[in-house]
């Protein structure tokens, strides 16, 4: 059997605080604790339309602080204050204290995990594809500066006789890193054909403790190389190593690495060696690398002076006639003139 630990109720103490802020003796926290417990479910019954994400109680002998968040203020307010002043009447019917409630505004509602739950559980109710919803909220929230989302639907879904359950994550959701900042909801669709469990986390950082001044990029975690590689950074130290062994390209934004394809067949065998000097390139004798590097004087071919004042040919050349041509023309002259 897994087990599963609240994201919230794990980090409390640590980088969360309670969210019921009070102090009793042991035989009156049952009741006070009863307390907590109506005052929230009568809160979320009467403004489940507002877009509620959190109630935070703080609670003195005869004062009851209550802070609420919302996406929609406007409608847990009312016009000119209407809503509030009732719910602060109804509150102080049931607990007979003094009531101050104090409305918070949430900017981002892409980046709360209860809000994006809700939403996902409005299109359920509406009809709409679960796949088509979830990717919808994943997409949006990784757009608004989320660093990790992951997203989980339980049930019938679609409709299907037999349930199970779907997930779709992007980025990094470290449940076991306590210093995340990750932020948890789960709320139900009401199908007509079921419940649909609807479960979000989302990672928006994290929180480091007071007078942390930071790591240098060398003392970093892998996972920040990691990501300092995906967003097109420098990567120093081991991530700068197992980058460079690798000959992987650049990842795309939360899907892993990218695959360069292979070179054909008698391509790229030849390749230039990286430890060769190159050439000097400029004229201040100062080669790519910054070295200084000797003048360079063309040769031109020189002959020595022996060779210069020599004959073109060893031998000189003279004419002389054939002695035997000259007797043999001669003896047939003399018998032309004879006959």
């Amino acid at each position: 059997m897994g087990q599963k630990v609240h994201p919230g109720g794990m980090r409390v103490g640590v980088i969360h605080d309670w969210k019921s802020n009070w102090y009793t003796g042991s035989k009156e926290f049952p009741e006070a604790l009863l307390e907590d417990i109506t005052i929230r479910e009568h809160i979320y019954n009467k403004l489940s339309h507002a877009g509620l994400s959190d109630v935070l109680i703080r609670k003195d002998k005869q004062r009851i602080t209550i802070d609420i968040y919302t996406a929609r203020p406007g409608i847990v307010i009312g016009k000119s204050g209407a809503e509030v002043d009732a719910l602060r009447k109804e509150i102080h019917g049931m607990t007979h204290k003094n009531v101050h409630i104090n409305i918070n505004e949430i900017k981002r509602p892409e980046l709360d995990a209860k809000l994006v739950a809700q939403s996902i559980a409005e299109q359920l109710q509406n009809r709409v594809s679960f796949r088509r919803a979830m990717k919808r909220s994943l997409a949006s929230a990784m757009r608004s500066g989320a660093h990790g989302v992951k997203v989980q639907c339980g049930g019938r879904l679609g409709g299907t006789e037999m349930s199970r359950s779907e997930s779709y994550s992007e980025g990094r959701v470290p449940l076991h890193t306590i210093r995340a900042d990750i932020d948890y909801g789960f709320v139900e669709a009401k199908t007509t054909f079921g419940r649909i469990g609807v479960k979000v986390w989302i990672n928006k950082g994290e929180i480091m403790p007071e007078g942390y001044e930071g790591v240098t990029q060398r003392d970093s975690r892998l996972g920040d190389q990691d990501q300092a590689r995906r967003r097109g950074g420098a990567v120093e130290g081991l991530g700068a190593s197992r980058e460079g062994g690798r000959g992987r390209g650049p990842d795309r934004e939360g899907l892993g690495p990218v695959r360069q394809r292979r070179p054909r067949r008698g391509a790229g065998r030849k390749r230039a060696q990286d430890n060769v000097e190159r050439p000097r390139t400029d004229e201040e004798a100062t080669s790519a690398e910054g070295r200084e590097q000797p003048p360079v004087e063309p040769e031109t071919p020189v002959t020595p002076e022996a060779v210069a004042d020599a004959p073109d040919t060893t031998t000189t050349k003279k004419q002389v006639e054939d002695p035997t041509k000259l007797e043999s023309s001669g003896d047939e002259s003399d018998e032309k003139s004879d006959n």
